[in-house]
């Protein structure tokens, strides 16, 4: 089953970087710098920044169901974001080394299936995906909580 992940679009979030940091603070976000490699994935790029590399970290609203699903959750995003990824049958970078929490939804934004799995997620995109029921999948970065990605049908 085939499967694309796309990134956000980082003009959205373009504007945030020329604020202070007590602008950012008054909506509940921060500007930080990657202290360390594979520690802040960006979600514009699905890449890692750089250790230095400045980000934003903020609140986003993913999964905006009329449901008892409906969620957000913190992602980051980093200053040089410019093309989001694109891709389909690819996982993106930010996947691999990560203990990944993979969650599927139908239509009304209800959640129909969910698991764990370290890095590779695809088995489970698989699986999910073969029940006609699920309109995409969501991936969470396990144990941080950050929204990664979201999964859907070719």
């Amino acid at each position: 089953m085939s499967f694309r992940i796309r990134g956000l679009d980082a003009a959205q979030f373009a504007p945030l970087f020329a604020l202070s940091g007590a602008e950012l603070a008054e909506r509940s976000m921060k500007r930080v710098m990657a202290d360390a490699p594979h520690s802040a994935p960006c979600r514009v790029t699905l890449q890692d920044a750089e250790p230095g590399e400045a980000l934003i970290l903020l609140p986003f609203a993913h999964h905006m169901a009329r449901s008892p699903y409906r969620a957000s959750g913190p992602i980051f995003v980093r200053e040089a974001a410019a093309a989001p990824f694109d891709a389909v049958d690819t996982l993106p970078p930010v996947f691999q080394g990560r203990l990944l929490s993979v969650r599927a939804y139908d239509a009304n934004g209800d959640m129909t299936a969910a698991d764990v799995v370290d890095s590779d997620p695809r088995a489970l995109f698989t699986q999910f995906f073969a029940d006609p029921a699920v309109a995409h999948i969501d991936v969470h970065y396990a144990r941080r909580g950050c929204f990664g990605a979201r999964v859907t049908r070719v």
